[in-house]
């Protein structure tokens, strides 16, 4: 027992101090991260985390195969409601547990619908095509035949490799497509899916115009948009399903607030020549992909999801007022900054530099990071890999929920230009400036949240000695 309480004890200090830089000392920069509220924390160990609630649609019913859940299952049905008003479309599918998970689930049931008219004696195929990004022009890993694509689309007998084309980019701005090209593209090669999304994401994507030259095609191709990187800006960013997209996918835990999970969302009908597609969409998150689908984040998703409709306006224009004084800022500090500069660099959260003048994005993350910033290395488009890439990829999604504005974003770029630029040690300067941006906004206020959080925390623990005994020991230890 003394060597387990060793070991725990050893661990529990670990975790503090992590917790301590993440949250007090350091700058987070990650694009693909965030913080979720402390309401949102809580609802993610509270009881639903340890439970199960399997559920498919049978003969027109929903079926439960779990005693116990009608809370789960309230609440399940409230986030769809909530997720359903934050699109705008009537179809939401909740149980993907990642956004990779979540496009997955979408290419195998796009294999199976194409499928469902197979007649007998005919052998059961892959899709012929799919286009999407490129990941070298920072396509999504997930969209990816070395991702979640893989094993669902047919391979060229010739190059034996799929039969994958990518959206072509623009010469003067490769973080846009050239849409001239792609609809030559189109018309050549007549893709099954087309996917749009990307992990480095700066503009916006051309939904509408692939939509436009495909509509009338028979059969017209499935148009689906990996919202990973910009869930949280859906409006804002674009509106994919008034552009003539048939699905969203998009992890619930970078620009959109959430605890980490994955989410399907479809304007597919009953009266669509596709309507099938959903019931197959339907089928393969359960049970093609899941079992349970990890309730205790799905609670937390409800209570995201209630911040993020409250606080949706505000929240998305401070996002993008920050990144482009971001950018702008960098620029003006003498760091080459990525993206149309017409367009501020950036219409999303993101904003990448290339730092090749100074080293490598490897070597210069590193050095940011032993200065309490936190971001991340990026391959560019015109770079040969990631294992020395020229750029550096930063998103402001969360420092922005902790309260900074331009401004404030505008003296980080200066810090950033220190370390990058000059080699300057700047890491105490980083933890002073960050404990001004500690307490959370586009949620309840902490004086309101607080009791809530206390009460939900109390009573996760059956023995009611717990939460005396914690109160008891902060006391003596105070």
């Amino acid at each position: 027992m003394q060597e387990l309480t060793k070991k725990i004890v050893n661990l529990a200090e670990r975790i503090e101090k992590n917790n301590v830089w993440r949250q007090r000392d350091c700058i987070n920069l990650i694009p693909s991260e965030t913080t979720p509220s402390a309401l949102v924390k809580i609802c993610e160990i509270s009881d639903p985390s340890g439970r199960y609630a399997e559920h498919r649609t049978m003969k027109g019913k929903e079926v439960y195969f779990y005693q116990g859940i009608d809370f789960i299952r309230e609440v399940e049905e409230e986030l769809r409601n909530q997720m359903a008003g934050y699109f705008g479309c009537p179809r939401v599918e909740l149980r993907p547990v990642s956004g990779q998970m979540a496009n997955e689930v979408i290419f195998k049931a796009m294999v199976k619908f194409i499928n469902r008219n197979r007649k007998e004696g005919q052998p059961f195929r892959k899709m012929k095509l799919v286009m999407n990004n490129e990941l070298t022009k920072g396509g999504h890993l997930s969209s990816q035949p070395m991702g979640a694509l893989f094993n669902y689309v047919e391979e060229d007998p010739n190059t034996g490799k799929e039969n994958v084309i990518n959206f072509p980019v623009r010469g003067d701005c490769l973080y846009k497509t050239d849409t001239n090209k792609l609809a030559e593209q189109l018309e050549n090669h007549k893709p099954e899916l087309i996917v749009f999304g990307k992990s480095m994401f700066l503009h916006r994507e051309p939904v509408a115009f692939v939509h436009d030259i495909v509509k009338d095609w028979e059969p017209r191709p499935v148009i689906m948009y990996d919202m990973a990187h910009v869930l949280g800006l859906y409006g804002v960013l674009q509106e994919p399903f008034k552009e003539g997209a048939d699905v969203v996918t998009g992890s619930t835990h970078k620009t959109f607030f959430g605890p980490q999970r994955g989410i399907i969302a479809s304007t597919i009908s009953k009266e669509s020549p596709i309507s099938h597609l959903w019931i197959d969409i339907k089928g393969r998150a359960f049970p093609g992909s899941t079992s349970n689908h990890h309730l205790g984040t799905l609670l937390a998703l409800l209570m995201a999801t209630y911040e993020m409709n409250a606080f949706k306006d505000d929240y998305q224009m401070q996002i993008r007022k920050n990144a482009r004084a971001f950018a702008a800022a960098l620029k003006d500090a003498g760091i080459d900054v990525e993206g149309d500069e017409k367009e501020g660099f950036t219409e999303t959260h993101q904003v990448v530099i290339r730092v090749k003048k100074q080293g490598t994005g490897n070597e210069l993350s590193h050095r940011l990071e032993q200065n309490n910033i936190v971001t991340n290395y990026q391959a560019l488009p015109d770079d040969e890999s990631f294992l020395e890439a020229s750029g550096i990829r930063m998103g402001v999604q969360e420092m922005t929920r902790y309260g900074m504005k331009e401004d404030d974003f505008r003296s980080l770029a200066g810090y950033i230009a220190d370390v990058i630029i000059r080699n300057t040690n700047v890491k105490d300067k980083i933890a002073t400036f960050r404990r001004r941006f500690i307490q959370m906004l586009y949620c309840l206020p902490a004086q309101d949240s607080a009791l809530l959080v206390a009460r939900i925390f109390t009573s996760i623990f059956p023995d009611g000695k717990f939460f005396d005994n914690l109160l008891e020991h902060l006391h003596h230890s105070a």
